[in-house]
Order: C-alpha cells, then sequence, then structure tokens
C-alpha cells in the first residue's frame, strides 16, 4: 500500500470516528426520552479500504409498535370509562352510609311499617314525610350527578376532538418533512422519532392503524377503517352539547363526514379515549338514568290512590310529578327521577296536611275520621313488598319488588365499575409491557454507548497513529531526497 493510500484511508477512518462518535453522543443524550430510538451509523468500505458513512439508521420494530399502539388505545378506553363510572357510584356511596336510593327506600319502609303500627302518632307521621322527602331528593341529585357526568364527557370529547386535529396537522408537517428528506438523502431518524410519538398520542384519543408506504410516507385510519391521514389530514368534527338532561342525545363524532364515534355508524371507532367517553354518555349513563327513573315510577306506582268507589282515575299518593298522573306500567319515563318529589297536601310547611298520608290525598279513605286509622298504611307497606313489572331495557331486574329493583340497580354499576376497573388494570399493565418491549428493542442501553464509544476511541487513536507515521515517513523521505 502507498503511502498516499494509508494516508487516505487513516483520513477517512477519522472522518468515519467523528461522526460514529457523535450518533454514540446522541444516543446517550436521548436515553431519557421515551420516544426516542437507538440511532446507528452506516458505514462502508470503499476503494482501497476507506471507510465512509453512508446513513444514520434507527432502530424500530413494527410489530412490537403496533402492539404498543393498540394497548394505548385500549388502556385509554378503559380509563375513560373507570373515571365516569367512579363518578356515578358517588350516587350509592358508601354502602355502611345507607346513602344510595335503596337504602332510602329501605328506610321509608321501616318508617311507614312503624307509622302504620301507631298511626296516631304525628311524630312518626312527620318521619314518614322525612324519610320521603329525602329519598325524593336522593333521586333528584343522582339524576344531577348522571347528566352531569354525561355533560362532562360530551366536554372531553370535544377536547379530544380539538386534540386529533392538533395532532394530525403536526403529523402532516412532520410527515411533509421525512417524505423529502428522504427523497434527498437528509438524516431523518429525529423526525421519524417525532412522528412515532405525535402518532402514539394520537392512539389516546381514537384507535388507529399505521400503514407504512414509499419514501417513509405513511397512512393513518381509524379502527374502523376510515382514513384519518392520507398525504394530508382528513377532517374531524364534533359539535359539543352544553346542557345534559335527561332526553338529551348527544352528538357523533364525524371524520370527513362519516360518524365514527356515537350515533350510528358502518365504520365505528371502537377503542381510544373518545370511544370511552361515548359509552359513558350514550350507554351508561343513559342506561343508568333509566334505573334511577324505573325506581322513581315504581314509587309513583306503589303510592298511587284509587278511588274507593271505583269512579275516578288512579292518581298519584304520596309522590308526585308535575304531570300529576300515574307513568304508564313497565315503561321508562326519561328523567322521572329528577322531578319525582313529595305531594305539598302533605307538607305542613307548605300548607299541608301530615294525616293526608294516613287518610289519603286525593281519595278519602279514613271516611269516619279514625285517629287509628290504619288500613291505608298497611297496603302501601304491602303494595311495596310486592313484585311489579319494570321496563327490561333498563338492564337491572325487571320482575321484583321495588326495593330488589333498586338494589339490583346499585349492584349493576357497582358489577360495572369493577369489571371496568379489572380491565382497566389490566390493559394498563398490557400497555407498560408492550412499552417496555418496545424500549428493550429500540432504546438505548447505556452501557452498550459507552462500550461502543470505546471502542470508536481505540480506533479513533489507530487511525491517528497510522497518519503520525505515514507522516513521519514522508517527512524521512523529503529528508532524503
Amino acid at each position: 500500500m502507498s503511502l498516499s493510500m494509508a494516508l487516505n484511508v487513516a483520513n477517512s477512518s477519522l472522518q468515519t470516528s467523528g461522526v460514529q462518535t457523535a450518533t454514540t453522543s446522541r444516543n446517550i443524550a436521548g436515553a431519557k426520552e421515551a420516544s426516542y430510538s437507538r440511532k446507528s451509523a452506516v458505514v462502508v468500505t470503499g476503494t482501497g479500504g476507506t471507510v465512509q458513512v453512508m446513513s444514520i439508521q434507527r432502530a424500530t420494530d413494527a410489530a412490537l409498535y403496533k402492539t404498543m399502539l393498540k394497548a394505548t388505545s385500549a388502556s385509554a378506553t378503559q380509563d375513560a370509562l373507570l373515571d365516569g363510572l367512579t363518578k356515578l357510584s358517588q350516587t350509592i356511596g358508601d354502602p355502611e352510609l345507607d346513602q344510595s336510593p335503596a337504602a332510602k327506600l329501605g328506610d321509608l319502609n321501616d318508617k311507614l311499617q312503624q307509622y302504620a303500627a301507631n298511626p296516631s302518632n304525628t311524630i312518626l307521621a312527620q318521619s314518614v314525610l322525612s324519610s320521603a322527602s329525602t329519598l325524593a331528593t336522593t333521586l333528584n341529585q343522582a339524576t344531577t350527578t348522571v347528566q352531569s357526568t354525561r355533560a362532562l364527557a360530551d366536554a372531553d370529547m370535544a377536547t379530544s376532538v380539538q386534540r386529533i386535529n392538533d395532532l394530525l396537522a403536526k403529523i402532516d408537517t412532520l410527515n411533509t418533512t421525512i417524505v423529502h428528506g428522504t427523497v434527498t438523502g437528509a438524516d431523518i431518524t429525529d423526525s421519524l422519532d417525532s412522528r412515532d410519538n405525535l402518532i402514539s398520542q394520537l392512539s389516546e384519543e381514537i384507535g388507529i392503524s399505521v400503514v407504512a408506504r414509499d419514501n417513509n410516507d405513511v397512512a393513518i385510519y381509524t379502527d374502523g377503517g376510515v382514513t384519518l391521514f392520507e398525504t394530508h389530514p382528513r377532517e374531524v368534527s364534533f359539535q359539543a352539547t352544553n346542557i345534559f338532561s335527561a332526553s338529551t342525545v348527544g352528538n357523533a363524532v364525524y371524520v370527513d363526514g362519516v360518524a365514527v364515534v356515537g350515533g350510528s355508524s358502518s365504520m365505528p371507532s371502537t377503542t381510544g379515549r373518545l370511544a370511552g367517553l361515548a359509552t359513558l354518555r350514550d350507554e351508561v349513563g343513559v342506561t343508568y338514568q333509566s334505573q334511577l327513573d324505573e325506581i322513581a315510577r315504581g314509587l309513583i306506582e306503589a303510592f298511587s290512590e284509587t278511588d274507593p268507589s271505583g269512579i275516578g282515575p288512579d292518581v298519584p299518593g304520596l309522590f308526585t310529578w308535575p304531570a300529576g298522573t300515574i307513568p304508564a306500567t313497565a315503561t321508562i319515563e326519561t328523567g322521572l327521577a329528577g322531578l319525582i318529589k313529595v305531594n305539598p297536601a302533605v307538607d305542613p310547611s307548605t300548607g299541608g296536611n301530615l294525616d293526608l298520608i294516613r287518610d289519603g290525598i286525593t281519595y278519602d279513605y279514613n271516611t269516619t275520621n279514625e285517629a287509628g286509622y290504619a288500613t291505608r298504611l298497611n297496603a302501601i307497606v304491602t303494595e311495596l313488598g310486592e313484585a311489579r313489572v319494570f321496563d327490561p331495557d333498563s338492564g337491572a331486574d325487571p320482575t321484583n319488588t321495588l326495593a330488589d329493583y333498586a338494589a339490583s340497580s346499585a349492584s349493576w354499576l357497582e358489577f360495572n365499575r369493577q369489571q371496568v376497573d379489572t380491565s382497566s388494570t389490566y390493559q394498563s399493565t398490557m400497555l407498560q409491557r408492550a412499552s417496555e418491549a418496545l424500549s428493550n428493542t429500540t432504546g438505548v442501553n447505556l452501557d452498550d454507548e459507552l462500550s461502543k464509544q470505546l471502542e470508536i476511541e481505540r480506533t479513533y487513536a489507530a487511525s491517528a497513529k497510522l497518519i503520525s507515521a505515514v507522516d513521519q515517513m514522508l517527512q524521512d523521505l523529503l529528508n532524503a531526497v
């Protein structure tokens, strides 16, 4: 090998070592960043043994990345549901504190039995009124909690849609840079990391699938198959609803005019925060509200008054609502739990008469005005203990006593909360494992990088020594001449 050739080899080695050192330093600096992938310099050997860095590549694993995206979406779904169910469970509270509608109904039944045993006792009559008022208020407040939870879910959906649009816009900018850089041969590895990080954030909001295309281009679709990004982002739109009542139906989320979350769609998205929020708003919240409404309807029905003469219609008794009628049997009266109240005719604070609880409000059952009249009270207690039919669409036990139906409603809510809690823990663990597996494959190991730096330093030192030796030889040759 000629001295000039040896010098060229040494110089190329020094230049290559410099790039390799910069690459390992870059890896060490990015080791603590979760979205950073390991970079490596691709070295090729040229004519005469010279070396050069052809490109910078990054560590990737498409299968693990895909698994991580799916786990992210699934975990976000369960987290959104769990947060909402936890809010709804406030309507039940701690079972030991007896704050649920079922507990309040049980208390009213006890007070009625005590009053029936001593119907002339005004204090016991007042206890019945107080218990009934508390039960009505509990149902009213539970309805408020359900609707505020649905409204919050709707508002969070609007926030999620805004975030999706922001992320798609950033992905669009990066994707353009990546495609252009690929064509021109620029180092795009950091841009690829940033785009992967943005796509991972996108998967939190909505389930997605990512398809790689030429020149490192990507296309992104929802898990239902609707295009979110292909060359340019698609418009994701949603009209939030400011005020929710029991009858409010929330709007759907659209991608390019196609409903993907909420409402009816042939291509629905089933994972991601959006899907969890929509399930909470449109399914869980609506079902639980219908159960509360059925409890309220059962109360009005159980306490209703029938004309002893058989001429007049059945009318509300102790419990009533603005319509002043008896709701249809086994049919959900949407929002009834938020409207039910104690009949003001029995409330002394509004000019009512406590004795009407015992004697009848619209129809007079105690025609002889006996202070010890208990027939009407005993009939109500009996009515509360009899099985009745509830709307099966409400999700709770459709054929049982009112107390048992209320208890099954509480059980339904708690069972769903526990199920989602378990699923949330599982999906969180799956996400953690998937993220760890991806990090172990594509992340930075500081020990490995430091070892590489030592090897590069030895190569650099050897190249420098070779240059020094060639320089000395050339100097000796010149001196000889």
